[in-house]
C-alpha cells in the first residue's frame, strides 16, 4: 500500500457501501420500499429472535428516536408490529407482519441478483481476501468503540459474499 492509500480507504469503503445500497434501493422502489424500510425488514428477517428497537437502531446506524418514527410508519402501513419484550416490559421487540413476509423473498431475490452482478468478475480469492480484511477492520473498530457496548453485527459471509 502506498502511504496515501490509507487515506483513500475509508472514503472508498463508505462510497462503495452507499453506491451498493442506492443501486438496490432503485430496484426496490417499485415495490414501495424506501431504503429505510427494506433495510429494517431485512434485518428483522435475518434474525433468529425478535430484535429490540435498540438493536435495530444499532444495526441501521441511527438513533432510537429516529427509528421510533420509522417504526410508527412501518406499523401503520402493516409491515411490522411491536410488542413488549418478554425479558423486560419497558423494552419493545419488533415482529414482521404477513405483508412483510411476502415481500422479503422479493427483496432477497433483488439483492441476490445485484450481488452477483457486482461480484461476478471478482475472483474468489480476491473476494475472500476482501472479506477477511473487512472483518478484521470491523472487529478492531468494535473493540475500540469506547462506550462499552458491542455493536450488533450478524454477518455471515457465504458464497459470493452473500450474507
Amino acid at each position: 500500500m502506498k502511504p496515501n492509500d490509507t487515506d483513500v480507504f475509508g472514503p472508498l469503503l463508505h462510497g462503495t457501501a452507499r453506491a451498493w445500497r442506492l443501486k438496490l434501493d432503485e430496484r426496490l422502489k417499485p415495490m414501495g420500499l424506501s431504503q429505510a424500510k427494506w433495510r429494517t425488514l431485512m434485518h428483522l428477517s435475518g434474525s433468529r429472535d425478535p430484535l429490540t428497537q435498540a438493536e435495530i437502531a444499532s444495526l441501521l446506524g441511527i438513533e432510537e428516536p429516529t427509528l421510533v418514527t420509522l417504526l410508527h410508519r412501518l406499523e401503520r402501513e402493516g409491515w411490522v408490529s411491536r410488542r413488549n419484550a418478554e425479558h423486560d416490559r419497558r423494552c419493545k421487540t419488533v415482529h414482521l407482519q404477513p405483508r412483510a413476509r411476502r415481500v422479503i423473498e422479493q427483496i432477497g431475490s433483488a439483492a441476490f441478483k445485484l450481488r452477483h452482478e457486482l461480484l461476478d468478475d471478482i475472483s474468489p480469492s480476491d473476494l475472500q481476501a476482501c472479506i477477511r480484511v473487512l472483518d478484521r477492520i470491523r472487529q478492531k473498530a468494535e473493540k475500540g468503540n469506547g462506550n462499552g457496548k458491542r455493536a450488533v453485527t450478524r454477518v455471515r459471509a457465504g458464497k459470493n459474499g452473500r450474507h
